[in-house]
Protein backbone atom coordinates (compact mmCIF):
# COMPACT_ATOMS: atom_id res chain seq x y z
CA UNK A 1 0.00 0.00 0.00
CA UNK A 2 1.64 2.99 -0.88
CA UNK A 3 2.46 5.61 2.18
CA UNK A 4 0.70 8.92 2.39
CA UNK A 5 2.43 11.75 0.64
CA UNK A 6 4.58 13.92 2.60
CA UNK A 7 4.68 17.73 3.22
CA UNK A 8 6.98 19.84 1.08
CA UNK A 9 10.69 20.15 2.73
CA UNK A 10 10.17 23.45 4.93
CA UNK A 11 12.56 26.07 3.71
CA UNK A 12 16.01 25.81 5.79
CA UNK A 13 17.23 27.94 9.37
CA UNK A 14 20.24 28.61 7.16
CA UNK A 15 18.58 30.70 4.06
CA UNK A 16 17.98 33.23 7.06
CA UNK A 17 21.56 33.16 8.05
CA UNK A 18 22.50 34.45 4.49
CA UNK A 19 23.17 30.70 2.51
CA UNK A 20 22.66 30.54 -1.13
CA UNK A 21 19.28 28.15 -1.13
CA UNK A 22 20.01 24.68 -3.50
CA UNK A 23 17.36 22.10 -4.07
CA UNK A 24 19.10 18.64 -4.26
CA UNK A 25 17.51 15.87 -5.83
CA UNK A 26 19.57 12.87 -4.99
CA UNK A 27 18.75 10.04 -6.96
CA UNK A 28 19.51 5.84 -7.66
CA UNK A 29 19.15 3.95 -10.69
CA UNK A 30 17.94 0.60 -8.80
CA UNK A 31 18.59 -2.07 -11.29
CA UNK A 32 20.91 -5.81 -11.64
CA UNK A 33 24.52 -6.03 -11.72
CA UNK A 34 26.49 -6.42 -14.18
CA UNK A 35 25.98 -3.46 -16.17
CA UNK A 36 29.46 -2.36 -16.67
CA UNK A 37 31.25 -4.62 -18.77
CA UNK A 38 29.29 -4.09 -22.23
CA UNK A 39 27.27 -7.10 -21.54
CA UNK A 40 23.27 -6.78 -20.74
CA UNK A 41 21.51 -9.54 -19.20
CA UNK A 42 18.08 -9.86 -21.21
CA UNK A 43 16.34 -12.65 -19.23
CA UNK A 44 16.90 -13.64 -14.86
CA UNK A 45 18.94 -10.36 -14.45
CA UNK A 46 20.27 -10.71 -10.91
CA UNK A 47 19.24 -7.96 -8.45
CA UNK A 48 21.45 -8.86 -5.07
CA UNK A 49 22.51 -5.54 -4.89
CA UNK A 50 19.22 -4.22 -3.56
CA UNK A 51 20.41 -5.49 -0.27
CA UNK A 52 22.50 -2.91 -0.26
CA UNK A 53 20.42 0.26 -0.48
CA UNK A 54 20.53 -0.28 3.56
CA UNK A 55 23.76 1.70 3.59
CA UNK A 56 22.04 4.99 2.25
CA UNK A 57 21.45 5.55 6.58
CA UNK A 58 23.93 8.66 7.20
CA UNK A 59 22.78 10.31 4.07
CA UNK A 60 19.41 9.75 5.16
CA UNK A 61 20.18 10.67 8.62
CA UNK A 62 21.66 13.82 6.56
CA UNK A 63 18.57 15.00 5.38
CA UNK A 64 18.78 13.28 2.06
CA UNK A 65 15.58 11.91 0.37
CA UNK A 66 16.07 10.28 -2.75
CA UNK A 67 14.33 9.12 -5.81
CA UNK A 68 14.69 5.24 -6.38
CA UNK A 69 14.83 4.59 -10.11
CA UNK A 70 13.68 1.01 -10.47
CA UNK A 71 13.74 -1.05 -13.39
CA UNK A 72 11.29 -4.25 -13.35
CA UNK A 73 13.66 -6.35 -12.62
CA UNK A 74 13.76 -4.76 -9.06
CA UNK A 75 10.08 -3.97 -9.03
CA UNK A 76 9.18 -7.67 -9.57
CA UNK A 77 11.85 -9.32 -7.51
CA UNK A 78 9.91 -10.29 -3.49
CA UNK A 79 12.99 -9.05 -1.23
CA UNK A 80 14.09 -5.69 -3.48
CA UNK A 81 10.33 -4.83 -2.80
CA UNK A 82 10.65 -5.23 1.02
CA UNK A 83 14.29 -2.81 1.08
CA UNK A 84 11.90 -0.42 -1.32
CA UNK A 85 8.58 -0.30 1.13
CA UNK A 86 10.89 0.17 4.05
CA UNK A 87 12.94 3.36 2.56
CA UNK A 88 9.78 4.90 1.20
CA UNK A 89 7.38 3.87 4.29
CA UNK A 90 10.32 4.89 7.11
CA UNK A 91 12.45 7.69 5.12
CA UNK A 92 10.17 9.57 2.84
CA UNK A 93 12.12 7.94 -0.72
CA UNK A 94 10.01 8.17 -4.04
CA UNK A 95 9.89 4.94 -6.01
CA UNK A 96 10.24 5.70 -9.89
CA UNK A 97 10.60 4.20 -13.05
CA UNK A 98 13.31 2.91 -14.49
CA UNK A 99 13.00 1.05 -18.24
CA UNK A 100 16.24 -1.23 -19.15
CA UNK A 101 14.43 -2.20 -22.71
CA UNK A 102 16.49 -5.04 -22.73
CA UNK A 103 15.30 -7.20 -20.35
CA UNK A 104 11.76 -5.39 -19.59
CA UNK A 105 8.66 -7.76 -21.18
CA UNK A 106 8.27 -8.31 -24.01
CA UNK A 107 11.27 -9.24 -25.04
CA UNK A 108 12.14 -10.01 -28.87
CA UNK A 109 12.86 -13.47 -30.07
CA UNK A 110 16.16 -12.68 -30.42
CA UNK A 111 17.01 -10.90 -27.02
CA UNK A 112 15.17 -14.38 -25.27
CA UNK A 113 17.39 -16.32 -27.41
CA UNK A 114 20.39 -14.72 -26.81
CA UNK A 115 20.21 -14.27 -23.24
CA UNK A 116 22.69 -11.35 -23.15
CA UNK A 117 23.57 -8.15 -25.60
CA UNK A 118 26.36 -6.44 -26.35
CA UNK A 119 24.65 -3.68 -28.09
CA UNK A 120 21.32 -1.61 -26.64
CA UNK A 121 20.97 1.45 -28.42
CA UNK A 122 17.48 2.79 -27.34
CA UNK A 123 17.03 4.11 -30.86
CA UNK A 124 16.62 0.46 -32.30
CA UNK A 125 13.46 -0.31 -30.64
CA UNK A 126 10.49 -0.07 -32.56
CA UNK A 127 8.09 2.86 -31.02
CA UNK A 128 5.15 0.00 -30.82
CA UNK A 129 7.47 -2.40 -28.95
CA UNK A 130 9.07 0.67 -26.77
CA UNK A 131 5.11 1.79 -25.72
CA UNK A 132 4.59 -2.54 -24.66
CA UNK A 133 7.86 -2.58 -22.41
CA UNK A 134 6.67 0.85 -20.61
CA UNK A 135 3.33 -0.51 -19.95
CA UNK A 136 5.23 -3.53 -18.79
CA UNK A 137 7.39 -1.53 -16.32
CA UNK A 138 4.64 0.81 -15.54
CA UNK A 139 1.95 -2.13 -14.43
CA UNK A 140 4.81 -3.53 -12.04
CA UNK A 141 5.42 -0.33 -10.57
CA UNK A 142 1.51 0.00 -9.68
CA UNK A 143 1.22 -3.49 -8.61
CA UNK A 144 3.90 -2.52 -5.53
CA UNK A 145 2.93 0.98 -4.92
CA UNK A 146 -0.90 0.37 -4.80
CA UNK A 147 -0.77 3.65 -7.54
CA UNK A 148 0.68 4.93 -10.56
CA UNK A 149 4.57 5.78 -10.65
CA UNK A 150 4.90 9.12 -11.67
CA UNK A 151 8.68 9.60 -12.05
CA UNK A 152 10.78 8.16 -14.81
CA UNK A 153 14.71 7.74 -16.08
CA UNK A 154 15.78 6.17 -18.98
CA UNK A 155 18.03 3.19 -18.91
CA UNK A 156 21.24 4.32 -19.81
CA UNK A 157 20.08 8.30 -20.15
CA UNK A 158 19.18 6.93 -24.03
CA UNK A 159 15.89 9.36 -24.04
CA UNK A 160 15.08 10.45 -27.41
CA UNK A 161 12.00 12.74 -28.06
CA UNK A 162 9.93 10.00 -29.08
CA UNK A 163 10.11 9.08 -25.59
CA UNK A 164 8.21 12.20 -23.96
CA UNK A 165 4.24 11.52 -25.01
CA UNK A 166 4.71 8.09 -24.43
CA UNK A 167 5.48 8.78 -20.65
CA UNK A 168 2.53 11.29 -20.45
CA UNK A 169 0.25 8.88 -22.00
CA UNK A 170 1.50 6.93 -18.80
CA UNK A 171 0.45 10.03 -16.85
CA UNK A 172 4.45 10.34 -15.60
CA UNK A 173 4.90 13.78 -13.95
CA UNK A 174 8.66 14.25 -13.32
CA UNK A 175 11.33 12.97 -15.58
CA UNK A 176 15.41 12.99 -15.08
CA UNK A 177 17.06 11.21 -18.30
CA UNK A 178 18.54 14.30 -19.56
CA UNK A 179 22.38 15.02 -19.86
CA UNK A 180 23.06 18.62 -21.15
CA UNK A 181 26.25 19.10 -23.21
CA UNK A 182 25.86 15.17 -24.69
CA UNK A 183 25.16 14.16 -27.87
CA UNK A 184 25.56 11.08 -29.74
CA UNK A 185 27.27 10.80 -33.40
CA UNK A 186 23.79 9.82 -34.70
CA UNK A 187 20.70 8.54 -32.95
CA UNK A 188 22.18 4.57 -32.50
CA UNK A 189 25.19 6.30 -30.80
CA UNK A 190 22.86 8.24 -28.32
CA UNK A 191 20.51 11.14 -28.03
CA UNK A 192 21.19 14.95 -28.76
CA UNK A 193 20.93 16.31 -25.09
CA UNK A 194 23.36 19.29 -26.01
CA UNK A 195 21.03 22.47 -25.50
CA UNK A 196 19.05 21.04 -22.37
CA UNK A 197 18.79 23.55 -19.86
CA UNK A 198 21.53 23.13 -16.74
CA UNK A 199 18.55 23.84 -14.63
CA UNK A 200 14.61 22.01 -14.61
CA UNK A 201 12.43 22.66 -16.96
CA UNK A 202 8.50 22.03 -17.98
CA UNK A 203 8.80 19.72 -21.03
CA UNK A 204 5.12 19.78 -22.84
CA UNK A 205 2.04 22.06 -22.16
CA UNK A 206 -0.99 22.04 -20.63
CA UNK A 207 -1.75 18.89 -18.03
CA UNK A 208 0.38 16.61 -19.86
CA UNK A 209 3.85 18.27 -19.44
CA UNK A 210 6.75 16.96 -17.67
CA UNK A 211 9.17 18.89 -15.32
CA UNK A 212 12.27 17.56 -16.18
CA UNK A 213 15.28 17.36 -14.00
CA UNK A 214 18.40 17.13 -15.99
CA UNK A 215 21.84 15.79 -14.66
CA UNK A 216 23.58 18.95 -13.31
CA UNK A 217 26.26 19.39 -15.82
CA UNK A 218 28.16 22.35 -16.72
CA UNK A 219 30.92 23.78 -18.90
CA UNK A 220 34.42 23.64 -18.00
CA UNK A 221 34.48 27.07 -19.12
CA UNK A 222 31.28 29.05 -20.09
CA UNK A 223 32.43 29.55 -23.49
CA UNK A 224 33.14 26.19 -24.65
CA UNK A 225 28.85 25.31 -25.77
CA UNK A 226 28.88 28.70 -27.29
CA UNK A 227 31.56 28.06 -29.58
CA UNK A 228 30.87 24.83 -30.43
CA UNK A 229 27.39 26.25 -31.87
CA UNK A 230 29.40 28.75 -33.79
CA UNK A 231 31.86 26.54 -35.56
CA UNK A 232 31.37 25.35 -39.06
CA UNK A 233 29.47 22.52 -39.59
CA UNK A 234 31.46 19.69 -39.54
CA UNK A 235 33.44 20.88 -36.79
CA UNK A 236 30.36 22.35 -34.65
CA UNK A 237 29.22 18.69 -34.94
CA UNK A 238 32.46 17.14 -33.87
CA UNK A 239 32.71 19.61 -30.96
CA UNK A 240 29.43 18.59 -29.67
CA UNK A 241 29.78 15.33 -29.69
CA UNK A 242 32.88 15.10 -27.79
CA UNK A 243 32.77 17.83 -25.44
CA UNK A 244 30.99 16.15 -22.70
CA UNK A 245 34.13 14.02 -22.22
CA UNK A 246 36.61 17.16 -21.93
CA UNK A 247 34.90 20.00 -21.41
CA UNK A 248 31.90 19.50 -19.42
CA UNK A 249 31.61 18.70 -15.47
CA UNK A 250 28.48 16.47 -14.12
CA UNK A 251 27.62 15.69 -10.89
CA UNK A 252 28.31 11.99 -11.13
CA UNK A 253 29.75 11.24 -7.35
CA UNK A 254 31.18 7.74 -8.28
CA UNK A 255 33.30 8.93 -11.09
CA UNK A 256 34.76 12.12 -9.69
CA UNK A 257 36.75 12.81 -6.63
CA UNK A 258 35.41 15.33 -3.69
CA UNK A 259 37.40 18.33 -4.80
CA UNK A 260 36.06 17.82 -8.23
CA UNK A 261 32.22 17.56 -7.33
CA UNK A 262 32.57 20.56 -5.12
CA UNK A 263 33.92 22.61 -8.32
CA UNK A 264 31.16 21.55 -10.32
CA UNK A 265 28.79 22.65 -7.71
CA UNK A 266 30.32 26.11 -7.36
CA UNK A 267 30.56 26.31 -10.61
CA UNK A 268 27.10 25.72 -11.54
CA UNK A 269 25.47 27.89 -8.69
CA UNK A 270 27.56 30.71 -9.82
CA UNK A 271 26.22 30.06 -13.10
CA UNK A 272 22.74 30.69 -11.58
CA UNK A 273 21.96 27.21 -11.11
CA UNK A 274 19.58 26.82 -8.88
CA UNK A 275 19.06 22.44 -8.39
CA UNK A 276 21.40 19.96 -8.47
CA UNK A 277 20.53 16.39 -9.21
CA UNK A 278 22.95 13.83 -8.28
CA UNK A 279 23.34 10.17 -9.07
CA UNK A 280 24.48 7.15 -8.68
CA UNK A 281 23.47 3.17 -9.05
CA UNK A 282 22.37 0.91 -6.81
CA UNK A 283 25.16 -1.85 -7.86
CA UNK A 284 27.91 0.65 -6.88
CA UNK A 285 26.62 0.06 -3.25
CA UNK A 286 26.84 -3.54 -3.22
CA UNK A 287 30.44 -4.70 -2.91
CA UNK A 288 31.29 -6.79 -6.00
CA UNK A 289 28.36 -5.15 -7.57
CA UNK A 290 30.70 -3.37 -10.58
CA UNK A 291 33.99 -3.56 -11.60
CA UNK A 292 34.74 -0.08 -9.78
CA UNK A 293 33.46 -1.35 -6.45
CA UNK A 294 35.35 -4.49 -5.94
CA UNK A 295 35.15 -5.19 -2.00
CA UNK A 296 33.55 -3.57 0.93
CA UNK A 297 36.47 -0.88 1.76
CA UNK A 298 35.53 0.22 -1.87
CA UNK A 299 31.86 1.16 -0.77
CA UNK A 300 32.83 2.56 2.25
CA UNK A 301 35.24 4.60 1.12
CA UNK A 302 32.85 6.18 -1.81
CA UNK A 303 29.99 6.43 1.24
CA UNK A 304 32.17 8.36 3.29
CA UNK A 305 32.85 10.92 0.19
CA UNK A 306 28.82 11.61 0.02
CA UNK A 307 28.66 11.91 3.07
CA UNK A 308 31.95 14.40 3.42
CA UNK A 309 30.32 16.04 -0.06
CA UNK A 310 26.71 16.69 1.88
CA UNK A 311 28.25 18.29 5.18
CA UNK A 312 30.20 20.15 2.42
CA UNK A 313 26.71 21.43 0.82
CA UNK A 314 25.31 22.61 4.48
CA UNK A 315 28.79 24.58 5.24
CA UNK A 316 28.16 26.56 1.86
CA UNK A 317 25.02 26.89 1.14
CA UNK A 318 21.43 25.88 2.31
CA UNK A 319 20.50 22.55 0.83
CA UNK A 320 16.99 21.37 0.36
CA UNK A 321 16.70 17.81 -0.05
CA UNK A 322 13.74 16.55 -2.46
CA UNK A 323 12.44 13.53 -4.06
CA UNK A 324 11.47 14.32 -7.61
CA UNK A 325 7.89 14.46 -7.15
CA UNK A 326 8.60 17.46 -4.52
CA UNK A 327 10.63 19.03 -6.39
CA UNK A 328 7.96 19.57 -8.95
CA UNK A 329 5.28 20.77 -6.18
CA UNK A 330 8.09 23.12 -5.46
CA UNK A 331 8.13 24.11 -8.95
CA UNK A 332 4.24 24.76 -9.49
CA UNK A 333 4.13 26.54 -6.38
CA UNK A 334 6.67 29.57 -7.54
CA UNK A 335 9.05 27.90 -4.57
CA UNK A 336 11.85 27.24 -7.60
CA UNK A 337 12.92 29.28 -10.70
CA UNK A 338 12.82 27.31 -13.56
CA UNK A 339 15.18 27.19 -16.56
CA UNK A 340 13.57 28.99 -19.64
CA UNK A 341 14.91 26.53 -22.38
CA UNK A 342 15.79 28.53 -25.52
CA UNK A 343 15.19 27.35 -29.11
CA UNK A 344 16.08 23.84 -30.07
CA UNK A 345 15.33 20.97 -31.93
CA UNK A 346 17.09 18.04 -29.68
CA UNK A 347 15.77 15.41 -27.75
CA UNK A 348 15.66 17.21 -24.60
CA UNK A 349 12.28 18.74 -26.33
CA UNK A 350 9.26 17.78 -26.79
CA UNK A 351 8.82 16.34 -30.26
CA UNK A 352 7.43 18.30 -33.16
CA UNK A 353 8.12 21.59 -30.63
CA UNK A 354 10.80 24.45 -31.81
CA UNK A 355 11.55 21.98 -35.12
CA UNK A 356 12.42 18.75 -33.09
CA UNK A 357 11.05 15.63 -34.89
CA UNK A 358 9.25 12.48 -34.15
CA UNK A 359 9.80 9.92 -37.02
CA UNK A 360 10.35 6.50 -36.44
CA UNK A 361 14.28 6.10 -35.71
CA UNK A 362 16.67 3.48 -37.48
CA UNK A 363 15.52 0.17 -37.48
CA UNK A 364 18.90 -1.26 -37.76
CA UNK A 365 20.12 -4.59 -36.30
CA UNK A 366 21.88 -3.15 -33.25
CA UNK A 367 20.93 -5.84 -30.61
CA UNK A 368 23.46 -8.22 -30.88
CA UNK A 369 24.09 -11.71 -28.78
CA UNK A 370 27.12 -11.45 -26.59
CA UNK A 371 30.39 -13.19 -27.55
CA UNK A 372 32.56 -13.09 -24.35
CA UNK A 373 34.48 -9.72 -24.69
CA UNK A 374 38.14 -9.83 -24.87
CA UNK A 375 38.44 -6.35 -23.28
CA UNK A 376 35.34 -5.25 -21.62
CA UNK A 377 33.86 -1.24 -21.99
CA UNK A 378 32.42 0.05 -18.97
CA UNK A 379 28.94 1.26 -19.59
CA UNK A 380 28.16 4.57 -21.10
CA UNK A 381 27.85 6.95 -18.61
CA UNK A 382 28.65 10.81 -19.12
Amino acid sequence: MMAAASAPAAAPQAVRNGKRPLAVVLSLDVEEEGLFGGRYACTNPPVRNTAGLDRLAPLLERGARPTLFCAHSVLTDAASRRMLARLRDDHGAEIGAHLHHWNTPPLTPEAAAAGTLTRVPAAAVPQELLAAKLKTLFAAGADFQGAPLTSFRMGRWDAHARLWPLLAELGVRCDASVRPLHRGKDALSGPDHFDAPADPYWLGRGEGRLLEMPLTVTPLFSWLPGLARALPPGAAAAMRASLSQWGALALLPVQHPLSLLKLTTLLHAARGGQALSLTWHSSEMFPGGAPHMPDEAAVTRFLAKMCAYVDWLGECFAPRFLTLEELRRAAEAGELALARPGPGNGDWAWPGGAGASAAEPPRADMERAAPAPAAPAREARP
